[in-house]
């Protein structure tokens, strides 16, 4: 997109919204025609699969919008979260739910693509939630007929027309980025478990299951496990653990020499953020027993217990802080595997259950020591960090692309909605043979 012509403009001139639209308020009793299928768009459908439910008359409480002619609904509930759905060619029985303002059109050669980006545009929808009721942010509506006043851009339909393909694009593009990133999130957890319990063969594949290769497992504290791998107390493969310290609150400093590692440094993945931990002007060397090296493992005690990360190094001396506890072991070479092993539906029960407590639960780093884990050879553990990650980072590509697509999306529709940007032939040409691509 970012090479497809634009040319600058004045903004589109205005009109009000009521010139264009009416809002439709026919009303239906489903429940008058029980055993009858109505298409019906509520804020429920809408929030679970971005459009209507199919559902027989009986399931459908109190009075709905009937939509007899296309349409665009917009919710009027918590309107700083767009909900808009185009209704182009309503089936016999199609309704939505009164939280929804059904905008329909005056004119038929209205875009309504195009007038559901608007509806859904920032701007659209700051103006919805200043003219919100409600006794709680979470609880707002909008004021329907209040925004038949409000004056919008009138854009020619060629140009609608024009922009609502851009939008349609994206929205491709994005949705299609968003399936494959649930489709890898999916194939990670399912190899995860597999590579957890059934290993790398000698042949690099996965081994058989045990139901299929019985003796190629054995039983262990844990369950069946391969044959070569040992299951043993996770001290046996510590050379040592600590408690982070606890820092005076008068330490802190922004440009101090020492950083301290927080479990809010994590994500639920054990993905460390280097760059938000707080830094304390202490000298590194009153905390030498419990600063980090390259390759400890660090686990969370408190708060969410159990999140494990692998500390791979700093620019400046870091310790864990109060509510982790570091690990240090023996090779290294197993810390990756055992990261993901903690973090794993596998693992993660294990750590906790050893929580104990009432309101903040804890958990001890003896008790950890004491847990059995799986134990396969470092080279095999390294094969199997590696075939997670390799996953991880094809997800963590398509998620930039996604934040990539969104934030040109909403660089486009704040710039092509108010007319600040005009599109040209290309712009349209270009739309259209990536879509065909």
């Amino acid at each position: 997109m970012s090479e497809i012509a634009k040319t600058k403009a004045v903004a589109w001139p205005a009109r009000r919204l009521g010139d264009l639209f009416r809002i439709n308020g026919d009303q239906v009793v489903p429940m008058a025609s029980l055993k009858a299928e109505f298409v019906h768009y509520s804020i429920p459908a809408w929030d679970a699969t971005g459009g209507p439910a199919i559902e027989l008359g009986a399931q459908i409480e109190s009075n709905k919008t009937a939509i007899f002619s296309p349409a665009v609904l917009v919710s009027k509930l918590n309107p700083r979260k767009p909900r808009v759905a185009v209704v182009p060619t309503p089936a016999e029985r199609t309704c939505c739910s009164t939280e929804f303002i059904c905008y329909q059109p005056k004119q038929s050669y209205e875009n309504l693509s195009f007038w559901a980006a608007y509806f859904a545009s920032t701007d659209f929808s700051a103006r919805l939630a200043r003219v919100a009721v409600g006794s709680t942010n979470s609880h707002t509506r909008a004021a329907p007929k209040e925004t038949l006043k409000w004056l919008v851009p009138e854009v020619p339909s060629v140009q609608q027309q024009k922009i609502a393909q851009i939008f349609d694009t994206l929205d491709t593009a994005i949705h299609e980025t968003e399936a494959i990133i649930a489709k890898l999130k999916a194939v990670k957890q399912g190899l995860l478990h597999d590579l957890l319990t059934r290993g790398i063969g000698a042949n690099g594949e996965l081994r058989p299951a045990q139901a299929e290769v019985p003796h190629l497992y054995k039983e262990s504290p844990l369950g069946g496990i391969p044959k070569d791998w040992a299951c043993k107390p996770f001290g046996d493969l510590c050379e040592s653990s600590a408690f982070g310290p606890r820092f005076p609150s008068d330490a802190y400093d922004e440009n101090g020499p020492l950083a301290t590692l927080r479990t809010t440094d994590m994500d639920d993945e054990g993905n460390i953020t280097l760059s938000t931990m707080p830094r304390a002007a202490i000298a590194p060397s009153v905390f030498a027993d419990h600063l980090l090296r390259p390759g400890d493992i660090v686990i969370s005690r408190s708060g969410t217990c159990g999140v494990t990360g692998v500390f791979a190094g700093h620019n400046i001396p870091v310790v864990p802080g109060a509510f982790l506890i570091r690990f240090r072991m023996r090779d290294i070479r197993l810390n990756r595997f055992y990261r993901r092993y903690f973090n794993s539906s596998l693992g993660r029960p294990y750590l906790e259950r050893l929580a104990v407590g009432g309101v903040q639960k804890n958990i001890k780093g003896s008790d950890v020591l004491c847990l059995p884990v799986p134990i396969p050879s470092p080279e095999e553990a390294i094969a199997i960090a590696e075939r997670v990650e390799s996953i991880g980072n094809d997800i963590e590509g398509n998620e930039q692309l996604l934040t990539k697509l969104t934030l040109q999306k909403s660089g486009l529709m704040d710039d092509l909605l108010t007319g600040r940007v005009r599109v040209t032939p290309l712009l349209a040409e270009a739309a259209q043979q990536k879509g065909s691509a």
